[in-house]
């Protein structure tokens, strides 16, 4: 016997199945054809706010649940006819059964965006890191992690250390400080080795005070020498990067023969950047590094003209100032 493994559906592919075959069977069925429309905003309401599945079972017993509260008011003479959107889902079936997503909406220090993949699809995976001064160099691990991820957070430790001059930070704060690497919905296991590249920029955000890029997601296997390597489900974390509103994806460079199969539509709406090595990633996640804090530009003429001196007073003020410590 051969084992046949089947892929879930993506949203979209949800979405026309929903369009061409569940909402005709079910209007026909209960009477309403003629009388109810559904809209494209109504169905995709329902797949994401609604339904969280493989299949389109469900999808299509809240499709029917809709058709019978529209029944209902047909039937008691309130309308002749109806149009159902997705601003008319919370009224019908009552508020939405699907949580959104969390990950990281802003450009923040120590927060990158991943990518997931799960049995009912694909989903964006943040991974925090705090770096807690004054500690013993400590590494804490928490968020559910499995083995694999474990292992790939002290890959991140070790890339993160031979390349601390190359990002403004010493080594000695790997002595002097506690490491604190979490993945949200702690209750979820997590386990694989493509959330490298995340936990290694997350990582390198942190001990840098650059922030990465929130309209960023990426995906990707590392090596010890930083090299990312291949990783598998890329259609269905495409499609959670879709669904969310991401821009920009990061790949290995070695996944791009996999966008054959991704959706027509997620390509046109992402771009889709492949990367052989971290330095790639981190080149395009970070942020140009912030100014410090309490610096202030000088205004000191240096030869040329049209500028005005600062006075001595000024001059003195500011040579007394103490650059903040790294």
């Amino acid at each position: 016997m051969d084992v046949i493994e089947l892929s879930s559906y993506t949203r979209v592919e949800k979405f026309e199945i929903a369009k061409r075959h569940l909402a005709p069977k079910q209007l026909a069925a209960t009477g309403l054809k003629g009388k109810v429309k559904l809209t494209n905003t109504a169905l995709y309401g329902l797949i994401d706010s609604y339904t969280q599945e493989a299949g389109v079972r469900n999808l299509e017993r809240a499709i029917t649940e809709v058709l019978r509260k529209c029944a209902k008011t047909i039937a008691a003479g309130d309308a002749q006819t109806l149009t159902v959107s997705a601003k008319d889902l919370e009224p019908l079936l009552g508020p939405k059964r699907i949580k959104p997503a969390f990950f990281s909406r802003h450009d923040a220090v120590g927060v990158a965006n991943g990518l997931a993949w799960t049995s009912v699809g694909g989903e964006i995976l943040p991974i925090e890191v705090q770096v807690v001064r004054g500690g013993t160099g400590k590494l804490e691990l928490t968020g559910s992690l499995g083995e694999v991820m474990k292992e790939s957070a002290k890959l991140a430790i070790t890339y993160a250390k031979a390349h601390a001059d190359e990002y403004g930070y010493g080594t000695e704060l790997f002595k002097n400080a506690d490491i604190h690497i979490h993945a949200p919905e702690g209750a979820i296991p997590k386990d694989g080795p493509s959330a490298g590249v995340t936990l290694t920029t997350a990582l390198i955000s942190c001990l840098s005070g650059r922030k990465v890029r929130s309209d960023i997601a990426m995906t990707g296997e590392i090596s010890l020498h930083g090299q990312v390597l291949p990783i598998g489900g890329l259609k269905e974390k495409s499609m959670a990067a879709y669904r969310e509103g991401i821009s920009v994806v990061l790949i290995p460079q070695e996944n791009l023969p996999d966008l054959y199969e991704v959706d027509e539509a997620v390509k046109q709406a992402i771009t889709f950047q492949p990367v052989t090595g971290l330095n790639e990633v981190l080149k395009t996640a970070l942020m140009a590094p912030q100014p410090k804090a309490g610096a202030k530009k000088s205004s000191r003429s240096t030869g040329g003209t049209g500028r005005k001196k600062a006075s001595p007073l000024a001059e003195s003020a500011e040579s007394a100032q103490v650059p903040a410590p790294m």
